[in-house]
């Protein structure tokens, strides 16, 4: 395993690009499936999941549209636990499949606050749809419908997600090596 500096801290890789694309492509094949016929709005949640929302969307066959919303609650490796809209949404929803595409689901609350955000819209329905999902922190009952990987509670960067804005560009996810 690979371990490179980021800042101050050491990380190992711990997924390599290769098995990522194959975990996106399983996700992206269930939404050709699931989805077929509905136009769905991907609606990927900036920064992180720029790079898993465009193989992402590189890999579904179906008819779909995208667009963007950031949303920070993160500040170094742990989450602030404040959820602040940065840039919100604005297309019409209204009667549209919707699927929040997320980087990665810890505590559930970001989720929960788009979700709630997205409802005052009138689609039709949301799902969610993330690349990382750490069951043992969530703190709230999400119905999860696509997840690429269920990981440890580890603090991880690359792949799009980041240490402090350093490392979203490593195209491997790389673990925090306790020092």
């Amino acid at each position: 395993m690979a371990v490179i500096n980021i800042l101050d801290k050491k990380f190992e890789t711990s997924y390599p690009e290769e098995e990522i694309l194959k975990r996106v492509k399983a996700v992206a094949d269930r939404i050709n499936t699931d989805m077929a016929g509905k136009n769905p709005l991907l609606l990927a949640v900036l920064n992180g999941s720029f790079m898993f929302a465009a193989d992402l969307m590189r890999m579904i066959t179906i008819p779909c549209e995208i667009s963007f919303v950031k949303l920070a609650s993160y500040q170094g490796t742990t989450s602030t636990g404040e959820i602040k809209e940065v840039i919100g949404i604005n297309e019409d929803l209204a009667g549209r499949t919707v699927i929040i595409v997320e980087d990665i689901v810890e505590s559930g609350l970001t989720m929960k606050r788009m979700i709630d955000t997205l409802g005052t819209r009138n689609p039709e329905s949301i799902h969610i749809c993330t690349l990382l999902l750490k069951p043992e922190k969530l703190k709230i009952n999400l119905n999860i419908e696509y997840a690429a990987m269920e990981i440890p509670n580890d603090f991880i960067v690359g792949y799009g997600l980041d240490y402090d804005q350093q490392g979203r560009n490593l195209r491997d996810i790389y673990t925090l090596v306790e020092e």
